[in-house]
């Protein structure tokens, strides 16, 4: 069954004393799940709730790992280290790498924690395993099931809770305060989500990237798909309309979560 080395992704580690309260602080999801068999989905978001960086921690023995997209990996330690102050919180790049299993692959690796149906998700040495599926592969997995990464999240373009981050284990609204808080409450609390990332099957080209339902703009694709699977920002009014993207038809897959 599939395995794949994401070589797209790089290995950050957090350490020190201080490492998991400063983590608690930032972050909006809630760092008491976290253990050595439960990694945890999370991000960095703006004052204003929007999401800067999407990504993923592991524990390793008193340190944090954490699994981000590779583009972004500098940006995120430099983001982190901003608000390190006086914190006893060690911040650097890790030479490990990134494995995602799905069918019936690694059983006794950890469930990825955003959605069972994604498979197992682990940090080891690059050399580690024998990979034979690819990062594509491993994509178009994901996409299928509406879980986006950064490529498709962006950086400060979309609140929190249209990345579906509330379906997919990605925020707590009972730990106490992290950056973006306010805005995400709100959202969740008066049920405001009015777009989301979802996956869409194209008939044909990807054209402009506009999703139209007749004549209006339903929505954007965003990233840069997998075959013919591509994640689009949906106005969840037209979620049952029919689609097109550049004149053809466009089906929405929809996720069982949604």
């Amino acid at each position: 069954m599939p395995l794949a080395h994401l070589a797209d992704r790089a290995v950050l580690r957090i350490s020190g004393p201080d490492a998991r309260a400063f983590l608690q602080a930032m972050i909006p999801s809630d760092i008491a799940g976290l253990g050595p068999a439960s990694p945890l989905a999370a991000g960095l978001l703006s004052p204003q709730g929007k999401a800067l960086f999407a990504f993923l921690l592991h524990a390793e023995g008193e340190d944090i790992l954490i699994d981000c997209d590779s583009a972004v990996a500098e940006a995120l330690m430099k983001r982190l280290a901003m608000f390190r102050l006086r914190r006893a919180v060690g911040i650097a790049p890790a030479p490990l790498a990134v494995f995602a299993a799905w069918g019936e692959a690694a059983p006794d690796r950890p469930a990825d924690p955003r959605l069972a149906t994604l498979g197992r998700r682990w940090i080891a040495g690059p050399d580690a395993h024998v990979p034979d599926a690819t990062p594509a592969d491993w994509h178009a997995h994901r996409i299928a099931h509406g879980v986006p990464e950064q490529a498709e999240i962006g950086t400060d373009e979309l609140l929190w809770l249209e990345t579906n981050a509330r379906e997919l284990n990605a925020v707590s609204f009972t730990k106490g305060c992290y950056v973006g808080q306010e805005n995400t409450a709100r959202m969740h609390h008066r049920d405001k989500v009015k777009k989301r990332l979802l996956p869409l099957r194209l008939a044909g080209p990807r054209g402009d990237g506009k999703v139209m339902a007749g004549d209006r703009e339903a929505g954007t694709l965003r990233g840069a798909g997998a075959g013919d699977l591509h994640m689009a920002l949906l106005r969840t009014e037209f979620l049952d309309s029919p689609l097109t993207v550049a004149g053809a038809p466009a089906t929405l897959v929809r996720p069982d979560w949604l």
